[in-house]
């Protein structure tokens, strides 16, 4: 069930397979691969990718970071990088993201809301390559003071602007994608 995987950029990567029935919360602070291929039941708030095999059933509320869906969830998903409801995927529940992918054949049942300051906001101004502070902080969940800290601390790729900082949404994308969020 647990086990620790190939190293990913030199990052051992974290891997819990769940292929029985489980309820209860499962919170990881630290980036982690969870997949789901039997039932659960409760809360998911992981750092990190989470996948619901297709013959899965999950009866949660889920906040992760890249999120794939291909059996049974019923249950409000926030997703900080992307969410995929595959072809074979049936969610019932409202939807947080910034990316959202849904193939011909997925069954969606309820609200999605595309979170702005998302790295690929197509609606954004004409320097919608980057993010300010504040539009990191609100995408991220996090206070903007962290946001600053990470910033000069170099935790996070950002680039000096006078007095303030930005951030370039590909290199963000990026940084969370390559499980550099602790």
């Amino acid at each position: 069930m647990f086990g620790k995987g190939k190293k990913k950029n030199g990052v051992e990567e974290k891997v819990l397979d769940v292929n029985a029935s489980m309820q209860g919360t499962i919170s990881f602070k630290e980036p982690v691969n969870l997949k789901i291929n039997g039932h659960f039941e409760g809360a998911l708030d992981l750092r990190g990718n989470l996948t619901v095999g297709p013959q899965a059933t999950v009866n949660a509320n889920i906040n992760g970071d890249d999120i794939i869906i291909a059996g049974r969830v019923h249950g409000d998903i926030n997703a900080r990088v992307r969410l995929s409801l595959l072809s074979t995927a049936q969610l019932v529940g409202n939807i947080r993201s910034p990316l959202i992918s849904i193939e011909e054949g997925a069954c969606f049942h309820g609200n999605s809301h595309m979170i702005h300051g998302s790295p690929r906001h197509v609606c954004a101004g004409p320097d919608s390559n980057y993010m300010t502070a504040e539009e990191l902080a609100q995408f991220l969940e996090v206070d903007m003071s962290v946001v600053r800290d990470w910033a000069k601390t170099g935790k996070i790729p950002a680039q000096k602007d006078g007095n303030s900082w930005k951030f370039e949404r590909k290199q963000i994308e990026d940084w969370l994608v390559t499980e550099r969020v602790k």
